[in-house]
């Protein structure tokens, strides 16, 4: 039989039924207090949003505290609480964020750490993974993405319970069960700190001492908020890991073939 335009071959996803099995899983370290962990998880969305085989990639986002320390409750203001605990002039700081927020700008976001506040953040990852077991993937980037939002460009107050039930709210909680009543409850108890914990545990054995942290497959890493051709090599890399080829053994290695723009006639 002749092939025509008409004919579909089958491919090899077509062959083994599975094309959407995810095949790749990056797991991400950050914490919600970190101005480049926000930065990072927009240019890693832009790399996973390029990349070919997205499809079949599994992003896990796993807890950090940078602070873990940090009073729990309600915060202070940003700028002098790390006055206070860099010992160094509100100027000073003010200098810093001023970088940090023109990078920002630059991947679409509006930081104003004038109205921003350092709290504990360990309630805020547990509200992550809790969406992520009554929602799934979707929902604990949704949620982790308002909480980024909450922290850098509209002041909110992650150790105010009632802020994080607002944040669950925008996200969609609702449609997974959980109302702003369910969510004050699981923030008085003690929901998903084992998970937290977890993860700050895995993150110490694989030396993880800065975020954001990227691991793929548990195999290749890379650190910071990188450029987003750098998450994309990162995704091809494991991609490849994941999936390599394998050439026939065996085969005549003087078969007839061509090589770029020549061919041995």
């Amino acid at each position: 039989m002749t092939p025509s335009s008409a004919t579909t071959l089958p491919t090899a996803a077509d062959l083994t039924g599975h094309s959407d099995a995810p095949t790749v899983l990056v797991e991400i370290w950050s914490d919600i207090a970190c101005p480049w962990c926000y930065i990072g998880k927009r240019r890693f969305a832009a790399a996973l949003h390029a990349f070919a085989h997205r499809d079949q990639v599994e992003v896990v986002w796993r807890s950090y505290e940078l602070s873990p320390e940090t009073p729990t409750g309600p915060g202070l203001p940003e700028i002098a609480a790390l006055s206070a605990r860099m010992h160094a002039p509100e100027e000073r700081i003010r200098e810093m964020f001023a970088h940090v927020t023109a990078v920002a700008a630059g991947d679409g976001l509006v930081y104003d750490f004038d109205r921003a506040v350092a709290a504990n953040t360990f309630d805020a990852h547990r509200l992550v993974h809790v969406a992520r077991e009554h929602g799934g993937a979707a929902l604990a980037e949704r949620t982790l993405e308002a909480l980024f939002a909450a922290q850098f460009t509209q002041g909110g107050d992650l150790g105010t319970p009632s802020v994080l039930a607002e944040i669950a709210a925008e996200a969609g909680f609702a449609a997974a069960g959980l109302d702003d009543d369910a969510v004050l409850a699981v923030l008085a108890g003690d929901d998903a700190a084992d998970a937290v914990r977890h993860d700050e545990a895995e993150a110490r054995a694989l030396g993880v001492t800065g975020v954001p942290f990227f691991v793929a497959g548990r195999r290749i890493a890379v650190s910071g908020a990188q450029p987003v051709e750098v998450f994309g090599r990162l995704l091809e890399a494991a991609w490849q890991e994941a999936n390599p080829l394998t050439t026939l053994a065996g085969a005549d290695e003087a078969a007839g073939a061509c090589v770029d723009d020549s061919c041995g006639i």
